[in-house]
């Protein structure tokens, strides 16, 4: 039985309009809805935010948005999807989305993307919360930042059980497949053996 009842996507909030990162988003959204997998996202309705939501509410599928007051006064939030939660700021944004997920799937984006992403990351390290992270790697967008993990690694500034907590896949069936029979390290990971070696 599929454990992933909901899954958090961060994304860009700006689109370029690459027709394979398109294809992706529209892959991610139809196998999520095939397995009844509700969306949670940062409730935009612009750049590959606004994509994803509008693939998977036109697929009949369940979306949750979340999103500040402030980028609602804005007029950036999409007004189509099947819940809006508006928070008071980006910080309880952020812990909203995180509670309301069983796991995390990151697609192409910006700064915030990435803060979004290591946030959750370091929360896994730190054993604070067992949901899986995964990277739909479009096109080897995320290719570099892999590369700057292992040099992590090589640098032991990062443990290779810490590294490898990331799923890193392109095709969207195959990482949420992966994402599903995710099973947390041990607390103890982080704690023991201080000094990596």
């Amino acid at each position: 039985m599929n454990k992933l009842k909901s899954l958090c996507v961060y994304c860009g909030s700006n689109f370029n309009g690459d027709p394979i990162l398109k294809q992706a988003i529209i892959a991610l959204a139809e196998t999520m809805v095939a397995q009844d997998i509700t969306l949670v996202y940062g409730g935009g309705s612009v750049g590959v935010m606004g994509v994803i939501a509008d693939e998977v509410m036109a697929l009949g599928g369940t979306v949750t948005g979340v999103i500040p007051q402030f980028l609602m006064d804005k007029e950036v939030g999409h007004k189509g999807i099947t819940q809006m939660i508006i928070t008071e700021n980006m910080h309880q944004r952020k812990q909203k989305m995180a509670d309301l997920s069983d796991g995390f799937v990151i697609l192409p984006g910006g700064f915030g993307t990435l803060e979004e992403f290591f946030e959750v990351l370091t929360w896994l390290q730190l054993g604070l919360h067992a949901k899986p992270i995964g990277v739909l790697n479009v096109g080897g967008f995320y290719d570099p930042l892999f590369a700057q993990m292992d040099m992590m690694v090589h640098h032991r500034f990062l443990k290779p059980a810490n590294r490898d907590l990331v799923f890193n896949e392109s095709d969207a069936s195959v990482l949420i497949e992966k994402m599903d029979s995710f099973s947390a390290i041990p607390d103890e990971v982080w704690f023991r053996d201080r000094n990596l070696t």
